[in-house]
């Protein structure tokens, strides 16, 4: 018999999943073609979930449930809480773009979404290996699905493929290296391999050969080098607010099992896994950064962006474990979970910009779009301007003092190796930043092509306002979200 626990653990997930089939089968009544009701009923059950995740989090009480095959924690509760929020103004942006290009014939794109979301939910609970490898396949079914929801788009389509071709591959490293794990040790407990692996009973080649599959599966969810294949093709040819569906929110769902499964199940192999770790991030960097500068296409540019990103989360978790003293783990961990919610916060506004800006017939996807923004509408590239800062890291935005906080914990290794990247990581920074103000001089400098004034419904403004101030406001002031970070990483790292 299931216990009340239990049921308590998953409350959230339960509420998200049974929302998510009525509203499916409220959408079949519904005849306006905006699915205006359908949104509004979407928004009130995001809304509901992310308070009720956000009021988890902050009891920072942590259950396990089902046989310790879930976990609520306060990490996973607080990232829970902000990939809702994250779907939430996804589709408050990409409402107004998909109608205009008849992507809400149906509700898929507000049920896909929710079931993505789950999906998502389901790999940040995960305390064991099937439930971890079923919300990734729940996220990535739902992922493949939105990509290709324009049917009668040859290159959305093109994209979905290439996406799902590749997303198979990785699923089946990741699964093979869980195999592997469970062959070796026993179990598919998360809390169980790591005390089989901490007993030193196993042959350490056996464990480090399932960990090179688990790594790479869990490189591709990441998008770094070079299992980054699928990220630019996949920006470009899906539909914007599905790019952003894609590049936002799972973002945070594929941090959380990069700490389940490495931290909390295999941190006794830190040495060999952190190894593993810095050379996808030096490739990332160096791959990520020089791609981007030849890119024309800012969708496609950002999708290099992304590579370059991931890279700077993978050199706060490499920095975690030094010499098998693990006293600064909180300090790395807690400055990549900075960093990966920063980073979706600041996606969100940059894409929301480029949805704004995109009309019926016509993707602003080309740098030459944004040709006198400023003209234009001050505001909105006022936004778009503070996003490309923070991206690039330049002060005061929030990009800065993430990108700080992972130098810092590099830095605080005292390893001459980790020094070296770290001073990589900034020269490659440097770089970075030609791009982001490339756009930048786009929009202040260079005549507009049209002058048309910009509309944009009330939803979207406001919260465009809201998402760039966030940017700017949390760069000023970043230590209350730094805490939460530091204290939820300390309490996973206890239980």
């Amino acid at each position: 018999m299931i216990d009340k626990l239990s049921w308590i653990t998953v409350y959230p997930e339960i509420i998200l999943m049974v929302m998510a089939c009525v509203i499916a089968i409220f959408d079949l009544g519904v005849k306006t073609p905006k699915r205006g009701a359908t949104y509004a009923l979407t928004l009130v059950t995001l809304a509901v979930v992310a308070v009720i995740q956000g009021m988890y989090a902050s009891s920072g009480a942590t259950y396990y449930g089902f046989g310790n095959m879930v976990v609520s924690d306060s990490m996973g509760n607080w990232l829970k809480c902000f990939a809702t929020v994250a779907v939430m103004v996804t589709l408050v942006y990409g409402r107004p773009y998909a109608a205009s290009r008849d992507m809400l014939r149906g509700g898929e794109l507000f049920t896909l979404s929710l079931f993505a979301l789950l999906g998502m939910f389901v790999m940040i609970s995960g305390n064991n290996f099937l439930v971890i490898y079923m919300g990734l396949e729940l996220l990535t079914l739902s992922s493949y699905a939105l990509v290709a929801l324009r049917r009668d788009n040859a290159v959305a389509t093109e994209a979905a493929m290439k996406y799902f071709v590749l997303g198979a591959m990785a699923s089946g490293f990741l699964l093979y290296g869980m195999s592997m794990m469970y062959g070796a040790t026993g179990s598919l407990d998360v809390n169980a391999v790591f005390q089989a692996i901490s007993s030193g009973q196993i042959r350490h080649q056996v464990l480090v050969f399932g960990l090179v599959f688990i790594v790479s599966g869990l490189a591709f969810k990441l998008g770094v080098v070079p299992f980054h294949m699928w990220i630019p093709d996949v920006y470009q040819g899906a539909p914007t607010v599905v790019t952003l569906m894609v590049g936002g929110a799972p973002k945070l769902a594929a941090f959380a099992i990069v700490m389940r499964l490495l931290v909390e199940g295999m941190l006794p192999l830190a040495f060999d896994w952190q190894q593993m770790l810095m050379v996808l991030a030096i490739a990332s960097l160096f791959i990520g950064n020089l791609a981007a500068i030849a890119q024309t296409n800012v969708k496609r540019m950002l999708a290099f962006s992304t590579i370059s990103q991931m890279g700077f989360v993978l050199l706060g978790l490499m920095s975690g474990a030094v010499n098998g003293n693990v006293l600064s783990a909180a300090n790395a961990y807690s400055s990549s979970m900075f960093y990966v919610i920063t980073y979706v916060l600041t996606t969100l506004a940059s894409f929301g910009v480029i949805l704004l800006l995109s009309r019926e017939g016509f993707e602003s996807e080309d740098i030459a779009d944004f040709a006198g923004l400023n003209q234009r509408s001050p505001l909105y590239a006022g936004v778009m301007a503070a996003c490309m800062f923070s991206l690039a890291g330049i002060p005061p935005m929030v990009g800065f003092y993430a990108k700080l906080s992972v130098l810092q914990a590099l830095i605080a290794s005292g390893q001459v190796l980790q020094l070296g990247v770290a001073v990589f990581a900034v020269l490659m920074s440097l770089i970075g930043a030609f791009y982001y103000l490339r756009l930048v001089k786009v929009m202040y400098f260079d005549e507009p092509k049209i002058s048309t004034a910009i509309q944009a419904p009330s939803d979207v403004r406001v919260t465009l306002c809201l998402n760039g101030a966030l940017v700017l406001g949390l760069g000023l002031f970043p230590s209350g979200l730094m805490a939460l970070c530091a204290k939820s990483v300390l309490q996973m790292l206890g239980t």
